[in-house]
C-alpha cells in the first residue's frame, strides 16, 4: 500500500506500557522528525549505528532540565516497526517520569499517537497486512494459551500466505483467459478448459478447508462453553468453585441457592473453556427460581459440552435425561461427592448410557484431572487440529470475506464448465470479485497485477 492517512507526516509519540507503577516504561516516537526530536531532547544523542542502545540523558526541550536517564535506541527507516524513523525511550517507570517524557516529546514537536496508530502505520507502510495487524491485537488480548499461539501463527503470516497463494491462482486464472480471449490463435491454441476447471477446484477446496476452520476459530477467541448441570444440591457449584480454584459461587445445603449463572474462562490444556455454574434444572413455582432455570436451559441449549452433575444414580440418571431434551451437546456425567458416596459409580444405571460416569469429590479433588482430561479429549476429537499448516480463521469478517469468495468461485466454475452458459469476460468477472475478497482480508489492493501477469507470462508483446 502506498496511500498514507490524513497527518500521517506527523511525528508520533506513544507510551508502549501500562501507565501504572512498574520498574520500566517504553515510549516510541515514530515519523519524518523522530530524530530531530530525539536530538532536541536527549544528551548525549547517538542516531548511528542505527539499532544499537546507549544509556543517555533526557531533557526538557530548550533547556537542560533533567526528566530522566535511561536506555534510547535508534532507528532508520524503513528498518522499523513502523517503517519510519524511530526513536524507542526505555525509562524508569511510574505515572510522573513517563508523563514528563511524553511532555516534552509533545513540546518538542511530536502529537499523541491515535489508539493503534503505530501498527497502522506499520500496515500503511508494507511491514504486515491487515490480519497480522489483528494478530498483533489478538496477542494483546489473548486469555488463553490457544489463543496466543493461534496469533502467533498468523502475525507469522501463515494465513496470509495461504490466501496470497489463493489470490495468485485467482490472478494467473485471469490472466489466462484474458490471454485466451485477446489472442485465442496463438503458441498451442486455445487455453484448455479442464486446467482452468482443475485450478478452480483447487481453490475451492482450499476455501472449503480454511471456513472449516471458523469453528475452532471462534471457540478459541471466546472459549468453549461448557455448562455444569444438573439437580440443586447435586454440588455443582462446588464442582465450578474447585475447577476455577476459587469461591466464586455460594454452596450451601438449600436447593435452589444458584438463581442465576456464573462464568469463568480457565484453559483445559490447549484449549479455553468458559466454564459456566448455572442453577439447578428441576420444576419449580418459586418465580425467582424459576427464572434462574429459564437461564439455566438456554445455557445448556448452546454449550459444546455439559458436565451433568448427580449426587446418585438416580439423580444423575433424572439430569442425564433433562439434558439430552436440551441439547445435542457431548455430555459428560460425573458422580459428584464421591467423599460420602464412594468413588465407584453404578455403570447399571441409566447415566452411564451416555458415558461412563466420573467420580470427583470437590471437597479431595478427587476425579478433577479425570474430568478436565474428559473435557480435553472432547473438544480435541471436536476442533481443527492447531498448527502452522492449518491456520485458522479466528474472525467473522474473516469468514464473510471467504465465503462470499467461495461463492464467486463457485458461481464462476458453474458459468465455465457450461452449466450456466456464462460468456468468458462474465466468467471472469466472478474471479476478480473473489480476488477482491481475498485482498479484503491481507489489504492488498493492486488493479495492475492482472495486465503485469500477462505481460510477463505470456510474451503478448511478440
Amino acid at each position: 500500500m502506498s496511500s498514507l492517512l490524513p497527518g500521517s507526516s506527523d511525528t508520533i509519540v506513544a507510551q508502549a506500557t501500562a501507565g501504572a507503577r512498574s520498574a520500566l516504561a517504553v515510549i516510541r516516537l515514530s515519523g519524518p522528525d523522530a530524530h530531530r526530536i530525539g536530538a532536541m531532547v536527549l544528551s548525549p544523542w547517538r542516531p548511528s549505528p542505527p539499532r544499537v542502545a546507549f544509556l543517555t540523558t533526557l531533557h526538557e526541550a530548550g533547556n537542560d532540565r533533567a526528566i530522566d536517564r535511561g536506555v534510547v535506541t535508534v532507528y532508520h527507516a524503513p528498518a522499523s516497526y513502523t517503517g519510519e524513523d524511530m526513536v524507542e525511550f526505555s525509562l524508569h517507570g511510574g505515572e510522573t517520569g513517563p508523563a514528563l517524557a511524553i511532555s516534552a516529546l509533545l513540546a518538542a514537536g511530536a502529537r499523541h499517537a491515535l489508539p493503534g496508530e503505530l501498527t497502522r502505520r506499520a500496515l500503511l507502510n508494507g511491514k504486515l497486512d491487515l490480519l497480522q495487524a489483528e494478530a498483533i491485537a489478538d496477542l494483546i488480548d489473548a486469555r488463553s494459551r490457544a489463543m496466543h499461539d493461534v496469533a502467533l501463527d498468523q502475525l507469522a503470516g501463515h494465513l496470509s500466505a495461504r490466501l496470497n497463494t489463493m489470490r495468485d491462482q485467482l490472478i494467473e486464472l485471469e490472466a489466462l483467459l484474458a490471454y485466451d480471449v485477446d489472442f485465442p490463435e496463438e503458441d498451442d491454441g486455445p487455453i484448455a478448459p479442464a486446467r482452468i476447471a482443475d485450478t478452480a477446484r483447487a481453490i475451492l477446496a482450499t476455501l472449503d478447508a480454511l471456513l472449516a476452520t471458523s469453528s475452532t476459530g471462534e471457540m478459541i477467541r471466546g472459549g468453549a462453553i461448557v455448562v455444569i448441570a444438573g439437580a440443586p444440591n447435586a454440588g455443582k457449584s462446588s464442582l465450578f468453585n474447585a475447577l476455577i480454584g476459587t469461591r466464586r459461587a455460594i454452596v450451601t445445603d438449600v436447593p435452589g441457592t444458584t438463581r442465576d449463572a456464573l462464568e469463568a474462562m480457565i484453559d483445559v490444556n490447549r484449549w479455553p473453556v468458559r466454564l459456566i455454574d448455572t442453577a439447578g434444572l428441576r420444576a419449580s413455582s418459586d418465580l425467582v427460581e424459576r427464572l434462574g432455570i429459564e437461564v439455566a436451559e438456554q445455557h445448556v441449549a448452546r454449550a459444546v459440552i455439559v458436565i451433568v452433575c448427580g449426587d446418585t444414580p438416580a439423580s444423575l440418571a433424572d439430569a442425564v435425561e433433562r439434558v439430552q431434551a436440551l441439547s445435542s451437546a457431548a455430555l459428560i456425567p460425573v458422580a459428584t461427592k464421591s467423599d460420602i458416596h464412594g468413588k465407584n459409580p453404578s455403570a447399571s444405571t441409566p447415566a452411564c448410557s451416555v458415558a461412563a460416569p466420573i467420580a470427583v469429590s470437590a471437597m479431595t479433588g478427587d476425579g478433577l484431572v479425570a474430568l478436565l482430561q474428559r473435557i480435553s479429549d472432547i473438544l480435541d476429537a471436536e476442533s481443527e487440529p492447531l498448527s502452522a499448516s492449518n491456520p485458522l480463521l479466528t474472525r467473522e469478517r474473516h469468514r464473510v470475506a471467504l465465503e462470499r469468495a467461495r461463492s464467486e468461485v463457485a458461481a464462476f466454475l458453474e458459468g465455465w464448465t457450461g452449466h450456466a452458459g456464462l460468456p468468458i469476460v462474465v466468467c471472469v468477472v466472478h474471479l476478480h470479485a473473489a480476488r477482491g475478497h481475498l485482498e479484503e482480508l491481507v489489504g492488498a489492493v493492486d488493479v495492475e497485477d492482472v495486465l503485469d501477469r500477462v505481460f510477463s507470462s505470456f510474451c503478448v508483446g511478440k
